[in-house]
Formats: structure tokens, sequence, C-alpha cells
């Protein structure tokens, strides 16, 4: 990824989103720009209008945590976005060398013997773990069932991205679609902040950008957000109408994977769903494993 071009062009996507009244500041006349003015953020951030125009052409190397935060406050970032212009500045003056993940394939990595064990002990919801590019690296018996469709398609490469972008399936398996894409594109979006230097990510971004004018449009518009919790709906094509809380956890033993669990609120339709999606998943992975169904 072009470091400077993704600092300059997030920096100016974030001012022009705020209007001066959430500011704080008078509407005035004759504005010829959405949101801002430079000269107003530098304001705001009490740095000089020609450093604030440095820092919009993406030059962040050396620049101190001060002044950092000071912008992040002009700019009104949340959490997500806070975390991604820190990145953005450590990889300008290359302070992330040591500390970013090692770039590693889907071919490369495979789940250790503990980690599947601890994955196969959740038998009450999907449970995998993926990296920030979304690929599924590991998943219990439930999450294969759950994510049928991105498995069934080899043109997916066991990759939630390109399943949302590329395959016709994600449209019946989320409801909320552009919800979902939103969401896919913002991690992809804070991966590439987080570690710029992944060529698998940017093969992806290209391959994506290239082929779904969805995907470019959402790239685009620079959004990062941390996917930690919430809740989303799902149709899936064996039980139907599924509304299921995740929980996010980042892997300490390992930096950059996270482990995501899904599970349905107790005796709702959507418990019963995951009841008879397991009673569903068990036979359909037994004919997968079997002679048969390997041939």
């Amino acid at each position: 990824m072009d470091n400077q071009r993704e600092a300059s062009e997030f920096l100016t996507s974030r001012r022009a989103r705020i209007t001066p009244e959430q500011a704080g500041l008078p509407a005035g006349t004759r504005r010829r720009v959405p949101g801002l003015r430079r000269s107003e953020v530098a304001a705001l951030a009490d740095v000089s209008v020609e450093y604030y125009a440095k820092l919009e052409r993406g030059n962040l190397a050396g620049v101190s945590p001060a002044v950092l935060e000071a912008v992040a406050r002009a700019l009104q970032l949340d959490d997500a976005e806070r975390a991604h212009l820190l990145h953005l500045a450590q990889a300008a003056d290359g302070s992330d060398a040591l500390t970013r993940p090692r770039r590693r394939t889907t071919r490369q990595w495979k789940a250790h013997r503990s980690l599947q064990w601890t994955l196969d002990a959740v038998t009450a919801g999907p449970a995998f773990v993926r990296n920030g590019r979304m690929d599924l690296l590991a998943a219990n018996q439930l999450a294969r069932a759950f994510y049928a469709d991105v498995y069934a398609n080899p043109h997916n490469q066991e990759n939630l991205a390109r399943f949302q972008f590329l395959d016709p399936a994600s449209r019946r398996f989320y409801p909320d679609w552009d919800q979902a894409a939103d969401i896919a594109v913002a991690i992809l979006r804070t991966e590439a902040g987080r570690n710029p230097h992944d060529r698998d990510l940017h093969d992806l971004v290209g391959e994506l950008s290239t082929r779904s004018d969805a995907f470019r449009t959402r790239w685009g518009a620079h959004n990062v957000r941390h996917h930690g919790t919430g809740t989303k709906r799902y149709h899936h094509h064996a039980v139907g109408d599924l509304t299921l809380a995740y929980e996010g956890l980042e892997m300490a033993a390992e930096p950059g994977l996270t482990l995501t669990i899904y599970t349905a609120e107790p005796a709702s339709p959507s418990d019963e769903g995951l009841r008879l999606l397991a009673s569903w998943a068990a036979p359909h992975e037994a004919d997968v494993s079997s002679p048969q169904g390997s041939s």
C-alpha cells in the first residue's frame, strides 16, 4: 500500500465529513468544499495551516503523538480511526518494523492442535479464526456448516471478502447486505493501516477493486472500524433466518488473528436454528469426510 497516499486520503475524507456546526464553528457562506477547511482543522488542532497541509499531503513521518492526538480530536476520530491514524504514522517513519506481524499466507499458517481442540470444544455456536484479510483459517464443525456457501465455491478461496463481493450467494446469506459490505471493507481498511506491507492484502484489494464496483466505492470512503462485538442477521440455506450475537477476541499468541464466536439468545428461534444447523452439519460433515464423499 502507498502509505503517503493512504494517509492523505484518510485525513481528507475525515475533514470532509465534519460540518462547521459539528466542530462548533460558524457555518458562514461561500464554502467551496464539503466539511471543514484546512485552516479550520489547523486552528482546532493548534498547529499552523502550513503544517497541517503537510500532514494532509500524507507526510506523517516524525509527527509527535501529541500532534496526532490533537488532529484526531479536531477531526473527531473514534477509537478505530485514532488507531488507524497512529498505524499510518508508524508505517511512515518505520517504527512499526519490529512490531508489525510478519507476513503470512493461508498456505503457510495452520492451527496448532490445541487451538483446533479449543474450537471443537465450542459446540453451541460457530467458532472460527480469521486474519485481517478475512481468510477463514480454522473453524469448528458448526462454523464450517454456517459458512457452507463460502467453502462450497472454490473461487472464494475461503475468504469472506471474496464471498461478500464476488459470490452471488452472499446476497441471500446477508439480508443486510449493504451493512455487511460496509463492515467487510472497514475491516480490510483497518488491516491495511495496521499492516501496509502485506502483499497478499494488496493483491486482494486489487482483485476486489477490479471486479466489484460496490467494493471499489466503499474502499474509497476510507472507513475503518473495530469489529469486536455486535449482532447480525443471516439467512442460511438449510435452516433459514438467524439473528446472532458475536464476540471477536484478539489472539495474544497469534498477533493479527481474531477468534470469533457466534451465539444466539437462549430459547430464541435463532437458538433453535443453530441446534438444527448442528444436527444438519453432523451427517453433512460425515459425508464430506467419507471415501465416497471425497471421490
